[in-house]
Parts: C-alpha cells; sequence; structure tokens
C-alpha cells in the first residue's frame, strides 16, 4: 500500500508556492452552507447481473419540512450520462435490488396508506407503476433476490410471544398503542440505540416467493419465528440475509449474546438459515465477529470480512474465504494476509480468481485488486477521494461506486476492474458548485514527539491574498478509530469551516484507521491525552508549513471523539487556543461509560471498569481538571443523542459556568448524535462561525 515516503513525496508544495498560485487567479466565492446542504446525495447503489447498468437513491434535500424527497434513477454503465428518474412519489425510496434477469427492480418505501415502510416492485423493460408486495404491520426491509429471481428475502422486526402472522403482530401493535401505561422495562443492556429506547422486538429474516409473472405467490415466512435461537434475550438479527447459489437457503448474521453488551464483547455470527424453514445453523467458527458474505460467480468461495476478537478495542477487518459446504462449519483463510488496512467493501471479479476490495489508507478510499498471491494492487496507485457503497457485476470485471473528493461533489463512478479505468457516469451535481471555491485538499506528514508519522489534510481559505495572515483551526475527527477524508461532508465541512478565511488543519492522530492496525490500537489506555498532544504538535507543524498561519489565532473544534478531545483540550492546552468548539463531547469518562448506549469496549480499553484501579479513569477525564478551564468555549449536543448522552454536555457547561469561562450552549431538541434537521444545520453553522468571528477577529 502508500508508502509514507511515496505520500510525502505527493505532498502539496511549500506554502508559498501555494499562496502564489492562489492569488494569481480570480478569487472564486465562498462556499456556504446552503451549497453544501443542498448538494444532491447518492445512496448506495445496485448493479444489474451483467453489469450493464446500475439503479440507485438520490436524495434532493431541502431546508423545507418534509421538502427533502428520494428517488430511484436507473443509470446506464457505457458512460452516456443517459440517466433517467425511475420514481417520482412523494416517498422516499430505498435499498434498490435488481432481479437476476434486470427486469424488475425491488425496494423499500412507505406509501399511501402504509402503516410502516414495504417492499415495492416496479417493472425496468416498460411502462408500468410500482407495487406493493408486502403488507406487514411491523414493515419490510432490504429486499434481496433469488438466484433464480422468483423469491425475494427482507428483515422485519416482530414482537416476541406473537404469532408471526400479520393479524396477530398487528393486533400486539394496536393494543400498546392503546395500552394507558406508557413505560418501558428493561431486565439486560442495552436499553438504548443511538436515539431511541429500544424495545422487545427482534429482526427476523423473512421469505416470499413470486409466480412467474412476478405475482406474490402465499404469504412471506419468518424464518426463523419460533426457534429457539431466537427466544433468548441475547438474539439480535444483522444485516441483511444472502442467498445460497442453490438458492435453498440464506446466510444470516445473528449475535446470540446481545444481552452481554455491558461486560463482553457481542459477536455477529453468521447462520445458513433454510428458505423453506428448519434449523438455523452456524457455519463460522469462534474468534471474530463476520459479515458482508458473497458468493463467487460459479458458488464453489464463499468471501467474509472477519474481525478477529483479541485484548485491543480496535482489530483490523480482513477479507477471508472458504470452500462452499451446506453441511459444516467452515474453515476460512485470509485473502491478502498481509494487507494492513481495514476492508470497507470487497467482491469477487467475475471470471478470474481474484477480488477487489475498497480499503482505507491515508485518509483515502483506495480500489484495490486482491490476488491469489496475496498482492494487493490498486486500481490507481495516485488516487484521492473516497469511495462508498462500492459492489461489482456477477458476471462482467466492472464495478460502480460513489466516488467524492474535496474538489467536488460526489457522483456515480464505473471501474473497469481489468484495465482499472474508472468513468464518471452520472452528472447530478454539475453546476450546483459553480463559481465556489473548491481547491483541493493540501497534505503534508511529520514526525510526532512519540516517532510516529502523522498526516494531515488542510482546507486553505478563498481568496487567500500573499502577505496577509489567518487564523489557524485544528479539526479533530471523531471515532476514534475513523479518519478525516478527502471529501466534504453534509455535517462537517472542512471547506465550510475555511470559508470565512480561516485555514484548516486536519490530522489523523494516534488510533486513526488507514495507517496500519498497530497504529490504530496504540490509543489503548490512552484515550486522549496522546492524540491530542499531537494534534498541538500538528498545529506546530502546520505554522511551521504556512507562514500565513497566525500562531496567535488558533482554535480546536471537533465532534463525539472529536468532542471529547475539544473537552481535553480545554482542561490540559488551553493556554494554546483563542477559543474551542465541541460537539457531543464527553466530561467524565466514568460518566460516559455509565449512561452511553455503547460501554464495554470503554472498559477494554482502560483494562477494566472505573472502580478496578486503573487512575486513567481520572486523569484523562477533562472533569479532574476544572479549575483550569479558562477558554472560551461553545458546546453543542442534540437532546436525543443516546451515544454520548445531553449530561455530559450540560456537566461540561456547568464547569465552565462555575470557572466563569466565556461560553455557549446550544441544545438541539429534535437532533441526535447529529444535527441532520437543514433548518438546524444551517442555524449550527451560522453560530459555529459567529463564535469563532468573535475570538479570532484580528
Amino acid at each position: 500500500m502508500r508508502s509514507i515516503t511515496h505520500a510525502v513525496a505527493r505532498a502539496a508544495a511549500t506554502a508559498a508556492f501555494v499562496i502564489s498560485a492562489i492569488s494569481a487567479q480570480s478569487a472564486p466565492r465562498p462556499i456556504t452552507h446552503e451549497d453544501v446542504w443542498t448538494l444532491r446525495r447518492l445512496g448506495a447503489p445496485a448493479i444489474d447481473r451483467q453489469g450493464r447498468f446500475a439503479i440507485l437513491p438520490v436524495t434532493e434535500p431541502s431546508y423545507a419540512k418534509d421538502g427533502t424527497k428520494t428517488d430511484l434513477w436507473w443509470v446506464p454503465l457505457d458512460g452516456s450520462k443517459a440517466v433517467r428518474r425511475l420514481t417520482s412519489a412523494s416517498a422516499s425510496e430505498s435499498s434498490p435490488a435488481i432481479s437476476p434477469d434486470g427486469r424488475l427492480v425491488a425496494f423499500t418505501t412507505k406509501r399511501d396508506d402504509d402503516s410502516a415502510s414495504q417492499i415495492y416492485l416496479l417493472p425496468l423493460d416498460g411502462p408500468g407503476e410500482a407495487r406493493r408486495l408486502t403488507e406487514i404491520p411491523t414493515g419490510a426491509s432490504g429486499p434481496v433476490w433469488s438466484p433464480d429471481g422468483r423469491a425475494l428475502a427482507f428483515t422485519s422486526k416482530l414482537y416476541p410471544n406473537v404469532d408471526a402472522t400479520d393479524e396477530a403482530q398487528k393486533a400486539e401493535a394496536d393494543r400498546r398503542k392503546k395500552d394507558e401505561v406508557k413505560v418501558s422495562a428493561y431486565d439486560a443492556f442495552p436499553i438504548r440505540n443511538w436515539d431511541h429506547w429500544r424495545d422487545d422486538r427482534k429482526t427476523h429474516p423473512f421469505v416470499l416467493t413470486l409466480t412467474a409473472g412476478g405475482e406474490l405467490d402465499g404469504a412471506p415466512r419468518a424464518l426463523l419465528a419460533g426457534a429457539d435461537i431466537t427466544t433468548g434475550d441475547g438474539y439480535r438479527g444483522s444485516g441483511s440475509p444472502t442467498w445460497t447459489p442453490d438458492g435453498r437457503a440464506l446466510i444470516y448474521g445473528i449475535v446470540t449474546n446481545g444481552n452481554e453488551g455491558a461486560r463482553a464483547t457481542t459477536p455477529t455470527h453468521l447462520y445458513r438459515v433454510p428458505a423453506a424453514g428448519g434449523e438455523a445453523r452456524r457455519i463460522t467458527p469462534d474468534g471474530a465477529s463476520w459479515s458482508m458474505p458473497k458468493f463467487s460467480a460459479d458458488g464453489k468461495t464463499l468471501y467474509v470480512r472477519r474481525t478477529l476478537e483479541s485484548e485491543y478495542v480496535y482489530n483490523l477487518p480482513h477479507l477471508v474465504k472458504a470452500v462452499w459446504s451446506d453441511r459444516e462449519m467452515l474453515e476460512f483463510r485470509a485473502v491478502a494476509a498481509d494487507l494492513d488496512r481495514p476492508v470497507n467493501a470487497a467482491a469477487p471479479i467475475a471470471g478470474t480468481n481474484e477480488v477487489v476490495a475498497v480499503v482505507t489508507d491515508a485518509a483515502r478510499h483506495q480500489i484495490v485488486v486482491l490476488s491469489e498471491d496475496g498482492v494487493a494492487r490498486p486500481t490507481d496507485e495516485n488516487g484521492r477521494g473516497t469511495q462508498s457503497g462500492f459492489v461489482a457485476a456477477q458476471t462482467a470485471p466492472i464495478g460502480v461506486s460513489v466516488y467524492e473528493d474535496s474538489g467536488g461533489a460526489a457522483e456515480l463512478v464505473a471501474t473497469d476492474l481489468a484495465s482499472g479505468r474508472t468513468t464518471t457516469l452520472t452528472a447530478f451535481n454539475d453546476g450546483r458548485l459553480d463559481g465556489v471555491h473548491l481547491q483541493p485538499f493540501d497534505e503534508f506528514w511529520f514526525d510526532s514527539s512519540k516517532g510516529r508519522k502523522i498526516h494531515c489534510w488542510v482546507a486553505l481559505p478563498p481568496g487567500m491574498q500573499e502577505g496577509e495572515r489567518y487564523p489557524m483551526l485544528m479539526w479533530m475527527h471523531g471515532g476514534p478509530h475513523s479518519s478525516s477524508m478527502d471529501k466534504g461532508h453534509v455535517r462537517w465541512d472542512m471547506r465550510l469551516l475555511a470559508a470565512p478565511g480561516y485555514i484548516v488543519v486536519a490530522p489523523d492522530y494516534t488510533g486513526s484507521v488507514g495507517y496500519g492496525e498497530a497504529f490504530a490500537r496504540a490509543i489503548q489506555g490512552d484515550p486522549l491525552a496522546t492524540p491530542c498532544q499531537e494534534i498541538v504538535e500538528a498545529a506546530d507543524a502546520a505554522l511551521a508549513r504556512y507562514p500565513a498561519a497566525d500562531p496567535n489565532r488558533l482554535a480546536a473544534l471537533g465532534a463525539s471523539y472529536g468532542g471529547h478531545m475539544a473537552n481535553w483540550m480545554q482542561a490540559k492546552h488551553g493556554d494554546r487556543f483563542r477559543c474551542l468548539v465541541g460537539h457531543a463531547g464527553l466530561a467524565s469518562l466514568e460518566g460516559q461509560w455509565g449512561t452511553s448506549d455503547a460501554i464495554h469496549h470503554r472498559e477494554r480499553n482502560l483494562g477494566g471498569p472505573p472502580w478496578a484501579g486503573n487512575d486513567t479513569w481520572q486523569t484523562q477525564s477533562p472533569h479532574t481538571y476544572a479549575a483550569r478551564f479558562a477558554t472560551p468555549m461553545l458546546l453543542t449536543i442534540g437532546e436525543k443523542d443516546y451515544r454520548v448522552p445531553l449530561n455530559q454536555t450540560l456537566h461540561m457547561w456547568s464547569m465552565l459556568q462555575r470557572q466563569k469561562v466565556p461560553s455557549r450552549l446550544l441544545v438541539y431538541h429534535a437532533a441526535n448524535h447529529w444535527i441532520m434537521r437543514g433548518p438546524d444545520a444551517r442555524h449550527f453553522w451560522g453560530e459555529v462561525h459567529k463564535w469563532l468571528d468573535r475570538w479570532l477577529r484580528p
């Protein structure tokens, strides 16, 4: 994969060169929140079996209530960009699935009198309206075609201890709705997830069969209804089902100890579930979590993503394969075992013994070909940007994905997996950023005080003038096991941060992914101190590289884990910054451990629970240093955030107010972990820019 030396050689030129190059151009206008928010957003595509066309959901965002809509679009893969809209109903569509013969697309939507999302079917070979296939009271999602095109698998959540029939499930839903007592009762962890309180419904795989004419043939069947494996508190259905090559069974992800999430890992195992009903049989061994099953075109090989369990919180996901057998637990072996980068998506390449994968590498997504001899060959050695939603055709060496980089907006692209040639297929965002400053990010590396190579993206301000000084913002990404990628972002766009005239630096500190497993694991037992020290060192490295950056006007900001670090900056490095901005950050390591919807990994990170004697629970907790708080700080939070619950932000706010630190608190009552309503997001960005201007003004 990309070497550090190669990356340094490809880094942008010196600051003087950058400034003079920009000065010579006419200055385009800065990007605005409206520019970012109203860009069309491309969802995960589906590709037909023969690699002739793709179908994908495209969202047209709006600030108006109920103004945002998502429709399905048909995209030919010949590069003609002759796309056409398939749906135009007021309801949004998602999860397109193309039939094996390419004549039909199944998808999920909630229309008209639907009480919940249902599966609909639309012909592609002529005129016709989409028609509803399911009427399941608890909803239906994620349709997947059988190999012969005569059946669809999907999932739905069922009430326990009630017959799986539509009538019984609807009666139970109605009974609960009318019950005057509104209470949630729990006997096991977790009780919340992301932005909602958990109920006792359980996700089940379903199958419906179709006639030769595409009509529903009998009622959909809940394959695991009443099965022993689903009756315990620990059962969790996971992801969409995958058909076996003979169409006789599904491969389905199941967690059996989900109720132990407060004290143990909860791995997902793959099970073979007979499509006609019967006992689910596990096919993956212990010691790992398993996902993304894919069969080779000849049906003889099963590829799976495996994440081994260890004493570490972070374990690199690898691609493995096994000879497919219908009768026994499989033996898997690694594909490209030496690939020290996380696999995000993978698929066999038609007509070969090779596999294509999308991996995170040096804050980019690379499409790589994994050969039988274990070599990972990038399709574009100098590639930038990100690839999402990658899928490959089953009988042709072609794949499609949504591509985006910092110099543009998202579009669907096709990659010829034999030659590596990439073709842009759509123009959904053409013209939408005309006249906007969109210089691709600069980048550099530096050596940290611990001897680690740290990568940084840099967004430069529009109209940058030689001889002027600019405030510098240190952007801290979330995770921590993620990266600041080479792209815009609807929630936190570095280009939008830079728009008022700021230099924005985004370091991938220790714990980030795309730099090897050891680098990501090095944060274990050191949750905040070293990453924040590296942010400060990145600021020093950037100041040395960019003479235009004003060392007396620095700020730091981040969200989620980046919000944790903003609070730690307040605790330990506040004197370096004029102001701070933190969204959804923890104030107390122990408080976050005790109230979040996901806690066991925090305990493992510090080697035991807060009462086990590890003083890091206190020494690396922002609240311990409240007496030192002095840097002006903007705090924001969504009231429905259960990942970093509201009280963590209120705790931080109380400490700032107690210490008479200039501070401002924004609570978005309709938001969860992210601020994703248009009016709220626009208000948030206005507040962030006003706060930065207040403290960074010359």
